[in-house]
């Protein structure tokens, strides 16, 4: 009896307590009825088991789920989970590019910048996943609960039975044709770094000298004023370069329309590059002045500049190579 007792104590602990004495007066008379007149202990734990762990048997027994997002939701909430997890770390990396980074900066090196930015990079997303995964649970664990209908079959992504046709919904995409969340991403903390580089040039690359333990920003290597002179253009490198992101997002798998946009990006980028360097304005006369101190600058322009072309040109070229041949794998 005391093993009966138990058994109904933890049914019923589980279930409203307006319900409790009535279920377990009914668990009473159903587990008597199972036994034989003249039971045993193992009479009794054979009928207890029959009728399953005390947990299964109390959600039978109430109006609403014990699971927080049950069968019939589950693969809808884990599609969705999936396709806006990255569209809001996306969004957050965005709105990193539109913000200045580095403007609490004050007098730090350049690699303490970029591991700045890329702290902030990751913090943003870990917080804007963190806030998706709460409310879409939130959601979905209301939805559960308001939820009335009798039929609990699981759902498809469009909230309705599943048939054969959803089959033809699947996308079929190769792995060595896909575009990896990580490539996307990355390219955008790129976008972020370069640009908060690029607009604060001035202030963090050039020459730094070790002074009493510390690294002390001597003289900046660029013109600022011939860097924001082409603002426009980098701009719309830069947007281009966060919209391919976005369109890869979608897309997930590289296709000859989607290599084309990407070669036309590489272009534009390496235009942009070639325009820039050629301005010969754009390194700060100081910074030229203090590298004569140490070797003659002038014997060496030329081969930087076109070492830099070339080398722009050279990945550009193989990046673009890339694109179309994903594209091409079937």
């Amino acid at each position: 009896m005391e093993l009966i007792e138990l058994y109904i104590q933890e049914v019923t602990r589980r279930l409203p307590e307006k319900n409790r004495e009535d279920i377990a007066l009914e668990l009473q008379s159903t587990i008597e009825d199972m036994l034989p007149e003249d039971h045993t202990e193992q009479d009794v734990k054979a009928v207890l088991l029959k009728l399953g762990d005390p947990v299964t048997l109390a959600s039978g027994y109430r109006d609403r789920p014990m699971h927080l997002i049950g069968p019939r939701y589950y693969d809808v909430y884990i599609s969705l989970l999936k396709m806006i997890l990255p569209i809001a770390a996306v969004i957050s990396l965005i709105a990193l590019v539109g913000d200045n980074p580095f403007r609490d900066m004050g007098d730090n090196t350049v690699m303490e910048a970029v591991l700045t930015i890329i702290g902030k990079g990751i913090s943003n997303i870990i917080s804007t996943g963190i806030q998706v995964f709460f409310w879409l649970t939130l959601s979905f664990a209301i939805l559960e609960r308001v939820d009335t209908s009798k039929d609990q079959s699981p759902l498809t992504k469009d909230l309705k039975p599943w048939t054969p046709e959803n089959l033809k919904d699947i996308p079929n995409i190769s792995k060595k044709k896909a575009v990896s969340m990580i490539e996307i991403f990355a390219s955008l903390l790129g976008l972020s770094v370069f640009t908060a580089l690029y607009f604060n040039a001035a202030n963090l690359l050039g020459v730094y000298e070790k002074r009493n333990d510390s690294l002390i920003f001597v003289t900046p290597s660029f013109n600022q004023e011939v860097l924001n002179s082409y603002w426009l253009l980098v701009s719309c490198v830069v947007i281009i370069g966060v919209l391919l992101a976005i369109y890869k997002l979608f897309l997930r798998q590289w296709t000859l329309k989607l290599a084309l946009f990407h070669t036309i990006y590489q272009l534009l980028s390496t235009l942009t590059f070639i325009i820039i360097i050629s301005n010969p304005n754009l390194l700060n006369p100081e910074f030229i002045a203090y590298q004569n101190t140490l070797f003659t600058i002038d014997e060496w322009k030329n081969s930087i500049y076109w070492g830099l072309i070339l080398i722009t040109i050279f990945f550009a070229a193989y990046d673009s190579y890339q694109g179309f041949r994903k594209a091409k794998i079937r």
